[in-house]
């Protein structure tokens, strides 16, 4: 009984199928193969001779499973269609959409999820008479895979009657999805050099793209499709675009086709070997684009620069400027030494940040607190400056005097020191049009880098230079008298909390026992700070050996370093891997993806007052919004990768990807609870 009901029930299908093809000539019968079925659709139900008419295979592989583009990447196969049709009859190629990149454990092939399109163009000869009908047939070949692959094919044909004119059919819908999923024709000038083991390729684009950036070149046997895709932009503009040669490269192509895809869309290239983009007064136009663009990161640099005074990295070393500018009632050429200090460790910092940037290092702003010894030895100068303030040690002009008390020797040394220690605590902060203006410094050319930090640095210098140059900000100031020594001490306990929150950040890096020795040898620092105090009225042997103690309180912080951390920063639930978003994205779930360290100040203030709130929270669950957090505390060249997809050369950056697709959104450096539960809502129902 139970075989007779599913023959009925075979034979039933069949004959809907049948009576579905006979109803609608555009649309062949489905085809369905192990994990995928397959379908072919005409853009028109009646043709005429020498049109051109589209159609579209339909590959519906199951969830989890996916098919090939024209270059599979490191494995898989493309899909390919070979056509019979009538005498005179044409078949254009495969019109390929945008594919995406599939990770499989240590490989990335290039491919489609989901429901796939491929048009192709059949142009009919004007022999065909018009009482005639002509039928297209396409044997398509694919390979499916999920883990395993499983290789299929299918034979799908539709009959058309001809006419005097082309009619379209029902199924105008699906093939405006398809050609919305395609990448738009760029006539962008590329080539291609082969340098060493790299492949390098110059696009000159005639608009501005937003990160993240992906190129996906048309060719096999080019690339190592899993090594990490660098962009960066010359001195005219160009975008450069290199990755390392596959292994198996041994023949340059004259030219290959590619598609290179942006945060707002995906544009089809020929890439050539010989024909250079056009450079310098050739692309005076496209020059001229970039000034408005490399002003504005100027400007946002001065303008981060300027409320990074505003963030509590930088109160501690405020205090101690505040100290000197009562004392010396504004005067400008404090304001200019500062200043100094400001931009000349600005410069430094850029300078080594993008020399070790270009020797393949991936690193970003803030790249030195993920070193244990200098967040240490921070903690330690903190610690030290604080003593000074409390009158403990008074320090001369040694290492130590890069604080307050250089004033007392040369006076402008101490406001030049003030404005370098204001830079180097400046680090764990990230302020509003900081992120954009860094990101977009290392990737233009070492001079234009330069100038956007010191933008950044000129505007933190801002305020003070306005007080040494205005007088009547200055007379503002409070005159000098007793009440600088009590403020002297109170202004101790900022730094004794900025010392505490270092140390916080080295327990993160090294553990308890790492944490253990950095205590123990601020321990020995007091000791050593303590004798230095007692021998400052004559007695050299007592300095000599306070010096030799404060040196030997190095040896515990070298000790700490070394130590590595066994805490978990964040459950695995939460943790952010490339292949766990890449999943999420696959199958269409709105993900929430937080970027932040430890040492990133800013990072914890959003955590605290926005991201880990109730209603963030309940915003994230009722959307079923998946929270990824990526912790940058030490070097993760994943994580500096995909900060700079998205422009940016630092944490925090939050990037919310909406449901079934589209373009992500990235949220601002400071958040707010409503910010982010609008953007999550507007995420989980696009």
């Amino acid at each position: 009984m139970a075989r007779t009901s599913r023959r009925l029930t075979l034979l039933l299908g069949l004959c809907a199928l049948a009576a579905q093809a006979v109803g609608d000539p555009a649309r062949s019968g489905e085809v369905e193969a192990p994990h995928i079925r397959a379908e072919l659709f005409s853009d028109a139900d009646r043709v005429a001779p020498g049109d051109t008419l589209t159609l579209a295979l339909r590959l519906q592989p199951d969830e989890g499973w996916h098919t090939y583009w024209m270059n599979p990447g490191d494995s898989g196969l493309e899909t390919r269609i070979d056509w019979t049709l009538p005498d005179g009859a044409e078949a254009g190629p495969i019109q390929w959409p945008v594919p995406d990149r599939l990770p499989v454990e240590h490989l990335v092939n290039y491919g489609f999820e989901g429901e796939t399109l491929l048009l192709s163009d059949i142009t009919l000869p004007l022999e065909i008479a018009q009482d005639d009908s002509v039928t297209l047939t396409a044997q398509a070949r694919w390979l499916v895979c999920e883990v395993e692959c499983i290789p299929g094919d299918a034979e799908l044909s539709l009959t058309l009657p001809v006419g005097d004119i082309t009619d379209l059919s029902a199924h105008t819908a699906l093939f405006q999805r398809a050609r919305a999923r395609q990448p738009q024709a760029a006539d962008w000038p590329a080539a291609f050099s082969i340098e060493a083991t790299w492949l390098e390729v110059t696009v000159a684009p005639d608009r501005p793209l937003t990160p993240p950036l992906q190129f996906f070149p048309g060719t096999t046997e080019l690339v190592e499709h899993a090594e990490n895709q660098q962009f960066s932009t010359d001195e005219h503009g160009n975008l450069i675009i290199r990755q390392p040669l596959n292994v198996y490269f041994h023949t340059t192509p004259a030219q290959f086709p590619a598609v290179l895809r942006d945060a707002n869309g995906a544009w089809s290239l020929t890439v050539g070997g010989t024909e250079a983009p056009p450079t310098g007064e050739d692309r005076a136009d496209s020059a001229t684009d970039t000034v408005p663009t490399r002003l504005l990161a100027l400007l946002l640099a001065f303008g981060g620069g300027v409320l990074l005074n505003l963030m509590p990295c930088v109160f501690p070393v405020l205090s101690l400027k505040a100290l000197g500018l009562a004392r010396h009632g504004g005067h400008r050429g404090h304001a200019l030494a500062y200043t100094a200090g400001v931009l000349a460790c600005f410069l430094v910092i850029a300078a080594l940040l993008l020399a070790l940037r270009a020797g393949g290092a991936a690193l970003g702003w803030g790249f030195q607190l993920q070193t244990p010894m200098v967040v240490g030895g921070l903690a330690y100068l903190m610690f030290a400056l604080g003593l000074a303030l409390m009158g403990v040690v008074q320090l001369g002009a040694g290492w130590m005097g890069a604080g307050e008390t250089l004033t007392r020797d040369t006076g402008l040394r101490g406001s030049f020191f003030t404005g370098v220690l204001a830079v180097v605590v400046a680090s764990p902060c990230t302020a509003p049009f900081m992120g954009t203006a860094l990101g977009f410094a290392v990737t233009q050319p070492a001079p234009v880098a330069l100038g956007i930090f010191a933008a950044l640095g000129l505007g933190l210098a801002f305020p003070f230079l306005l007080i040494g140059f205005v007088p009547a900000l200055a007379r503002r100031l409070p005159k000098p008298g007793p009440w600088m020594g009590i403020f002297r001490q109170a202004m101790a306990f900022p730094l004794f909390l900025t010392g505490v929150w270092l140390l916080w950040v080295l327990g993160r890096q090294v553990g308890i026992d790492g944490l253990t020795f950095a205590l123990a040898g601020l321990v020995v620092l007091a000791l050593g700070l303590w004798l230095w105090g007692l021998g400052q009225h004559g007695r050299q042997r007592l300095r000599l050996a306070a010096a030799l103690v404060m040196l030997a309180a190095l040896w515990p912080l070298w000790q700490a370093s070394g130590q590595q951390a066994t805490i978990a920063v964040t459950a695995d639930d939460d943790r952010w891997t490339p292949q766990r978003l890449a999943a999420l994205r696959a199958a269409g779930e709105p993900v929430l993806v937080n970027m932040t360290a430890d040492w990133c100040i800013t990072c914890l203030a959003n955590e605290r007052v926005a991201l880990d709130t109730d209603m963030v929270r309940a915003a994230l669950t009722d959307g079923g919004v998946s929270y990824l957090k990526g912790d940058w505390t030490r070097q993760d060249p994943d994580i500096t990768e995909y900060l700079a997809g998205y422009g940016r050369n630092g944490v925090p950056l939050y990037v919310l990807y909406p449901r079934g697709g589209g373009a992500p959104q990235v949220l601002p450096q400071v958040l707010t609870p409503t910010l982010v539960r609008d953007a999550v809502s507007r995420a989980a129902n696009p």
